[in-house]
């Protein structure tokens, strides 16, 4: 039987500095999430006493959890901008008390806003991870810069608020990639590397938008030569298909999950840790016979 030729592409630069250690994203992750808001999509990732919030930390690092992402506002379509001082009250007891209860444990702070991102890292979180890519705040890339943390780099295309009022693009994949290429410039510039893209699954795009980028994640990966993180849990991407609800979509996120890993992403942001590593573990034991 003839030889299978396989063009490989480039390795991508998937060493992360998080904590002082290297975290290698070359065995793809799980990011677990934790919303203290009142108005996430999915209500079971809502947590708002500091008790439910380290039970559901302590079950998603069993779960086998590496990264939990704590937000204080609520980034779905439609969502009301909360002001900066509630955000604040919402997070950053939160984050003190995960590094209370679990010191190892590796947070990232998802916020747009400089100053939020900053006390977030000063309580013990130590990645950034923000929708709008430091469009919403012009401190924001300084501040990642003089704090030098990992940052989560997403593309969104309008505002929260407003993002899914018939998003149009002439090619999706080729803009969502000028993009990445010309917000990752000014952050290299500043001295930060440590640099995870995200393409916003479901922020400012239609279901074929989103289904499209997901298809291409490779390409993002070969040309930028970054992790990707994939955030698709439970979102309307599967939901419009499938005719479901939220609360209906485990099976359906864990399928986009294992398209999101054949097609190169290194981080799933999910709300099911569980069903997540397990995807994670099935798909390194098919790379392993590739």
């Amino acid at each position: 039987m003839a030889a299978l030729m396989i063009e490989k592409s480039p390795p991508v630069a998937e060493l992360v500095q998080v904590k002082g250690h290297l975290l290698n994203l070359s065995v793809p992750k799980v990011m677990g999430i934790i919303n203290i808001t009142p108005d996430s999509f999915y209500a079971a990732s809502k947590y708002k006493e500091e008790k439910a919030v380290l039970d559901a930390v302590g079950q998603m690092l069993t779960d086998g959890a590496t990264m939990i992402d704590v937000g204080g506002m609520s980034s779905r379509p439609g969502a009301a901008v909360i002001d900066e001082e509630e955000e604040l009250r919402r997070s950053i007891p939160a984050i003190r008390a995960i590094i209370r209860e679990f010191p190892e444990s590796i947070i990232s702070i998802d916020t747009v806003r400089a100053r939020v991102a900053r006390e977030a890292v000063e309580n013990g979180a130590s990645i950034i991870n923000d929708i709008s890519a430091g469009l919403l705040d012009p401190a924001m890339y300084p501040t990642v810069g003089q704090l030098q943390v990992p940052y989560i780099l997403m593309h969104m295309k309008g505002r929260p608020e407003s993002m899914q009022k018939n998003p149009i693009y002439e090619e999706v994949v080729q803009e969502v990639l000028d993009f990445f290429i010309e917000r990752t410039g000014p952050l290299i510039e500043l001295g930060v590397h440590d640099i995870i893209l995200d393409p916003g699954f479901g922020f400012g795009k239609d279901v074929d938008h989103n289904y499209q980028l997901l298809q291409h994640l490779g390409l993002f990966r070969k040309i930028m030569q970054l992790p990707l993180l994939a955030g698709i849990s439970r979102k309307s991407m599967i939901n419009r298909v499938l005719g479901s609800r939220p609360e209906e979509a485990l099976n359906g996120s864990t399928a986009l999950h294992m398209a999101a890993l054949i097609n190169g992403a290194s981080l799933l942001r999910v709300h099911d840790v569980k069903e997540a590593v397990e995807t994670v573990k099935l798909n390194l034991k098919m790379k392993e016979n590739a």
